[in-house]
């Protein structure tokens, strides 16, 4: 049986949105959709005042809502399966516990009680970074959010641990029969920048670096999915800055974060953390196995 794709809702446009774009995911994949409403306070006031005050009782509103959100994925995308649940569970708790046993989760970049000007909400954020899944924290511009670009755009980590972050943009690419972009920023030492007489074959030398590092970390993906239109650009630049410029005109932006044992943390890389709050389009942010220390081995002769 196949894992289901999972997306909180909470009733704000923001999860709304991100149900669509869920729906969409799923059809696409012909995946399962599980919608799930996490109401924490519910096992401990909301009874209580409930009867008190004579509302509907949070969990009430919320079984209404996921049942609105069901009804809208039914609309857009009929033929998905879709399953409804209300949890009396912290938000990020449940969200991180169906983690274990979903295909991905799907979020809003805003809370039904998030504050106005902040640029990702507590709950995307936690998630994104603690998931053991693919998180995709539904963002950017109508274009973008509905696939009108026709391009998935891949941040290019090191080779080694970074293969999930780049079968995942290459299985959308090709899911979706759209151009792939494999970006890799590179930048040259400051030592260099600060000589002249270095700065044109160290800037060479960095470029091929990070275009060979593109190679390594593609070679598999490309024999697995032949069909997919691959781009490659080494780009000279803050890693975070390229990317988020580049994500202007992509329908999504994938990125790899490294899970460590033991660690209880938010755990995102500078670059995942700036997309998730500064991307013009969808991120997806994909858990990886531990880094390596050592170095890539098969960087151009200099």
């Amino acid at each position: 049986m196949k894992q289901p794709l999972v997306s909180g809702v909470d009733g704000s446009e923001s999860s709304l949105r991100a149900v669509d774009w869920a729906a969409d995911e799923a059809a696409l994949h012909g995946l399962p959709l599980r919608l799930v409403y996490a109401c924490g306070w519910e096992q401990y006031e909301g009874a209580a005042l409930a009867l008190t005050l004579g509302r509907p009782s949070e969990q009430a509103v919320a079984g209404r809502i996921v049942e609105y959100a069901a009804e809208r994925v039914h609309r857009r995308r009929p033929q998905v399966d879709v399953s409804v649940e209300v949890m009396p569970e912290d938000a990020v708790i449940a969200l991180l516990h169906e983690g274990g046993r979903a295909e991905a989760l799907i979020t809003g970049d805003r809370g039904r009680g998030g504050f106005t000007g902040l640029l990702l909400g507590s709950v995307g954020l936690a998630v994104a970074a603690r998931a053991p899944c693919p998180v995709v924290v539904v963002r950017g511009d109508k274009a973008g959010i509905e696939g009108g670009h026709g391009r998935i755009l891949l941040g290019v980590g090191e080779p080694e641990g970074g293969s999930a972050a780049v079968r995942f943009a290459f299985r959308e690419a090709g899911a979706r029969g759209c151009e792939l972009d494999a970006v890799r920023a590179w930048r040259c030492p400051s030592h260099t920048r600060a000589d002249p007489r270095r700065t044109v074959s160290e800037h060479l030398y960095h470029k091929e670096c990070a275009a060979t590092l593109i190679d390594e970390a593609t070679a598999a993906a490309v024999k697995d999915h032949p069909a997919v239109r691959l781009h490659s650009a080494a780009v000279e630049g803050p890693a975070a800055k390229v990317l988020v410029r580049r994500s202007a005109p992509a329908d999504l932006i994938v990125v790899g974060a490294h899970r460590r044992r033991g660690h209880l943390g938010l755990q995102l890389g500078r670059i995942a953390h700036a997309l998730l709050h500064h991307a013009d389009c969808p991120v997806a942010v994909v858990p990886l196995a531990p880094c390596s220390d050592t170095p890539p081995t098969s960087l151009p002769e200099r």
